[in-house]
């Protein structure tokens, strides 16, 4: 039963239902406008349990986190309830749905400046703390989402399996040589919180500009695209930015001579974060260089691990498409790591 209508109707809509239709690109859930004759219009959308797979998990995150914002007086969305059952999302058993409100007058940008990154650095910062003491407890929603120890063992076990049989091409061995020798330098956050020196906050976990709404003045309204949510170390939405928002090239952008970190995208964030997590400890703000630098270690981890594997996770375009994307990070990654010295000095200044 994928019919938008019926589904709509599940849910505790005001109004007549007018029209539905598609609205926006996501790649991962399928996302409809429902238009009404009441005083507002909502979004009804489909959620990707195959990514997402435990939806009441999901939806309980979302739940506790928006409530906990709105009690704040801080602005977020707001999910309706199912009609039948009283829960934030609706499922015929197979396929699941959820329906928020339709913020009017509302706006989301792709540009990538000094501006628009100090915008996002404020806003996720501000909602990581608004989100700190949070009393519920919330879980994850896609388990060891950024556990760099989890990913280094992943790559150990594509070596040795080294089902693609490409571990005897001379730049394989490069790479992997490139990247064990900076491995346990990576992974000092799961140490840090083993050694309870690091706490886990309730985190965004996908922080890009087109995950805020805007008004029309260009203020900020909100933090959206909250599928991501849950506990993780603040180096997760720090990072994360870093890493796509300041390479002045795109990830899977074969000229690696032109791979380098953004510092004015990397000073605009960190002043926009910094003011808004209030709540940061010595300890978070002072490896916040080496968020920048663990987030392309990661992903390169990530890309080489499935070329190694034969291309079974991401999709690709061509033969080498994840071993250019590792060559990319692996650049980033080392721009990133030269340039530690500066990020420190900048965020000592603030």
């Amino acid at each position: 039963m994928n019919d938008p209508q019926f589904i709509a109707g599940q849910f505790a809509i005001v109004g007549n239902i007018l029209d539905i239709k598609p609205l926006g690109s996501g790649l991962i859930n399928d996302t409809f406008r429902v238009y009404t004759d009441g005083a507002d219009d909502y979004v009804l959308q489909r959620i990707n349990n195959a990514i997402f797979k435990d939806v009441e998990l999901l939806q309980h995150n979302i739940d506790c986190a928006t409530a906990h914002i709105r009690k704040k007086g801080g602005m977020t969305l707001t999910f309706l309830p199912c009609k039948a059952t009283g829960k934030s999302y609706w499922t015929d058993g197979e396929t699941y749905w959820r329906v928020s409100v339709f913020i009017k007058d509302s706006y989301t940008y792709d540009t990538v400046n000094p501006e628009y990154s100090y915008y996002a650095g404020k806003a996720f910062g501000q909602f990581e703390a608004m989100l700190a003491d949070i009393p519920d407890t919330l879980g994850e929603t896609i388990p060891d989402f950024h556990n760099m120890e989890l990913r280094a063992r992943q790559l150990k076990d594509a070596v040795q399996a080294d089902a693609a049989g490409r571990m005897k091409e001379p730049e394989v061995q490069a790479i992997l040589k490139d990247l064990q020798q900076y491995e346990e330098e990576m992974c000092k956050a799961e140490r840090l919180y083993r050694e309870g020196k690091l706490p886990k906050r309730i985190c965004h976990c996908d922080t890009k500009v087109n995950n805020m709404l805007f008004d029309k003045d260009g203020n900020v309204l909100c933090v959206i695209d909250l599928d991501t949510l849950m506990p993780s170390f603040v180096f997760s939405d720090f990072g994360d930015f870093m890493r796509t928002a300041a390479n002045t090239v795109a990830e899977d952008d074969p000229a690696i001579e032109k791979v380098a970190l953004r510092m004015d995208i990397f000073e605009a964030f960190a002043k926009g974060y910094i003011e808004g997590a209030t709540f940061l400890t010595p300890i978070e703000k002072e490896n916040l260089p080496y968020a920048a630098c663990l987030f392309p270690y990661m992903q390169a981890v990530r890309f080489f691990a499935d070329y190694i594997n034969g291309d079974t996770y991401y999709k690709i375009r061509y033969p080498e498409h994840n071993l250019v994307r590792t060559r990319n990070q692996v650049a980033l990654f080392h721009a990133a790591y030269e340039k530690q010295a500066a990020m420190k000095a900048y965020i000592d200044s603030l």
